[in-house]
């Protein structure tokens, strides 16, 4: 420990209990740049388990700790001193600072934290929209019961401002407002007994708004359980997609953007290793989430009552579409997409969301298992009366034992640890031949692969709804018993 003439910078005494009962500059300062104050429990993560491990054993420590401060981050030397009383029980313990070392912080990347900052909103929003550049609603998503008014009041008045259909406390402005006036902005809405708050995203890379708006609505509380019913609509029995779904979606989204808050340092500053444990828990908190949702579209293309809605749509636009929303993902491993270029056309007969859902399944296996730096490509083709699209990466390849299992339930193929369910492509194919389609593979070792969707093309429009998956469709693997 300590030699004689040692210089101390400052002095300061934990209770039994963690608590930094005396404080000296800059111990002290650092204590409330970590949201603590004297008095309470050390805000300093690494000194408190320094003095933590000094009270279990009952030793005298010497031991480096960092901490971020705000703008800086902050490297010191403490010799630790456990005191005991009289009975021989732990009553508090000294600290002494030996060394301090004060080093700026690089500047954090803006559009790191604004996209940071959007992601924490998804996760927490309670219902979706989708607006105009003039604010207009578009169409809006959520499955919390105290907003079915605000829905049915959206549903016809498209194009209407959202600000017409809630109620924005001691503002008798025109609306509706700036987006950035109306960002972050508390709100009523009726038939909610809760409190809402606004976040605004803006679309557009030219002008942030100039295609419209992304709007997030995010209640203070969350969404009373009902307790005399697990089964609202009134079948006997819990249905895991009906029931369950809404229910775990809601808390499991608070804790990932409770943990992307501590990740991203904006709820206050903490050391790097607390914001990495704060990364795990919000990925594992989204594989949760994703499991959740894949057992929910599990049971419902499973069941003898699934249909799809056909309409006419382009698959050029759902691939473009597809490809926006993975776009930061595929940045992250510096993978390239690349969607159909534009002018390129393929009507085709299809559910839209449908065919969408399956395509962001195609394309996140793609970047999930492609080798960064990497490309992935969308393209659109057309056999006779079969429209076509195809995702190929640059991956390792599926030999055909692989092949012939990639479809099926809870099919991983060894791999473990890679986020997946193994459910995304059994219930895509379920969803293809659903709309009269199919969804094949073809692939070799070391070659990628290559997932193509055919769905009817838009001159074999049907003249009725399916009755249901699997029935009078012909199947590409019906020969080889696939």
């Amino acid at each position: 420990m300590a030699t004689v003439g040692t210089r101390y910078i400052a002095h300061g005494r934990a209770d039994a209990e963690g608590r930094l009962v005396e404080a000296q500059e800059p111990l002290a300062g650092l204590q409330e740049a970590c949201g603590g104050r004297v008095g309470e429990t050390i805000a300093v993560p690494e000194l408190l388990s320094l003095v933590e491990k000094a009270r279990h054993y009952g030793l005298r420590l010497a031991r480096q700790f960092s901490a971020v401060d705000g703008d800086n981050r902050i490297t010191a030397w403490v010799e630790l001193a456990p005191e005991f009383d009289e009975q021989g029980n732990f009553a508090a313990c000294a600290i002494d600072v030996v060394n301090w070392n004060s080093e700026e912080l690089p500047p954090e990347n803006e559009l790191d934290a604004a996209r940071r900052r959007v992601e924490i909103n998804r996760h927490l929003a309670d219902c979706t929209a989708r607006l105009d550049p003039k604010q207009g609603i578009l169409s809006v998503v959520t499955e919390a019961q105290d907003l079915a008014q605000f829905v049915e009041a959206t549903r016809d008045a498209i194009g209407r401002p959202w600000t017409d259909f809630v109620t924005l406390p001691g503002n008798s402005h025109e609306q509706p407002l700036h987006w950035r006036l109306l960002d972050g902005a508390r709100c009523q809405i009726g038939g909610s007994l809760r409190e809402w708050t606004a976040h605004l995203e803006p679309l557009g890379q030219m002008e942030p708004g100039s295609a419209g708006f992304v709007l997030y609505l995010t209640a203070s509380s969350p969404e009373p359980v009902a307790g005399e019913s697990a089964s609202p609509s009134g079948i006997e029995g819990a249905s895991f997609g009906r029931d369950l779904t809404p229910v775990l979606r809601q808390p499991i989204n608070r804790i990932i953007a409770n943990a992307e808050t501590i990740r991203t340092k904006l709820a206050g500053p903490i050391a790097d290793e607390y914001s990495s444990y704060a990364a795990d828990i919000a990925t594992a908190a989204q594989h949760l989430l994703a499991l959740i949702d894949d057992l929910s579209d599990l049971e419902v293309v499973e069941s003898d009552e699934f249909v799809t809605a056909p309409d006419r749509i382009e698959l050029a636009d759902v691939a473009r579409r597809a490809c926006g929303i993975l776009g930061v993902r595929a940045q992250e491993k510096g993978i390239t997409l690349v969607p159909p270029v534009e002018g390129e056309s393929q009507l085709a007969i299809a559910e839209f969301r449908r065919v969408l859902q399956i395509l962001l399944n195609l394309v996140g296996n793609a970047i999930r298992y492609s080798p960064d730096q990497s490309q992935v490509w969308i393209r659109l083709d057309r056999v006779g009366n079969r429209a076509l699209i195809t995702v190929a990466d640059q991956g390792m390849g599926l030999d055909q034992n692989q092949q012939s299992k990639v479809f099926e339930k809870f099919e991983r193929l060894g791999r473990s640890g890679d986020g997946g369910s193994g459910l995304g492509l059994y219930i895509s194919r379920r969803i293809a031949r659903a709309m009269d389609g199919d969804l094949t593979v073809e692939s070799a070792p070391g070659q990628g692969a290559r997932f193509t969707l055919s769905v009817p093309a838009a001159d074999d429009m049907r003249g009725e709804i399916r009755d249901g998956p699997g029935k009078d469709v012909p199947r590409a693997d019906d020969e080889n018993g696939g």
